[in-house]
């Protein structure tokens, strides 16, 4: 099993969701964060004022998936996230030891 890391930019998120119920994603768990890259923030203007802001708003979405299906979700999610300029995101891919359903007990893939 992997468990697959990805940080992108919200406004891709429904587009990014539905891509991957489409391949076969049962869940994802998905949570509003704030970082920066080798952009390091950017430059913006509020009330004539310019200001940096260092920390730039994203979504982490974590996808637990099965050996076979963790390359698809990869390129999925690089595929529809893309918009082609700087701050796009990353994608991470991990080794996941278990999985255990909390209702069922059930364990490794079919927990998932």
């Amino acid at each position: 099993m992997k468990f697959i890391i990805a940080i992108i930019k919200p406004f891709k998120l429904d587009e990014v969701r539905e891509a991957l119920g489409a391949i076969g994603v049962a869940g994802m768990t998905v949570t509003e964060v704030k970082g920066f890259g080798r952009q390091k923030g950017q430059t913006e203007i509020y009330r004539g004022a310019e200001y940096t802001t260092n920390m730039l708003p994203k979504v982490k979405i974590e996808v637990a998936a099965s050996d076979e299906l963790a390359p698809r979700v990869v390129e999925t999610i690089q595929q529809t996230a893309t918009t082609e300029a700087i701050g796009d995101g990353k994608i991470f891919v991990l080794d996941l030891a278990n999985a255990t359903r909390i209702r069922t007990g059930e364990t490794g893939d079919t927990a998932l």
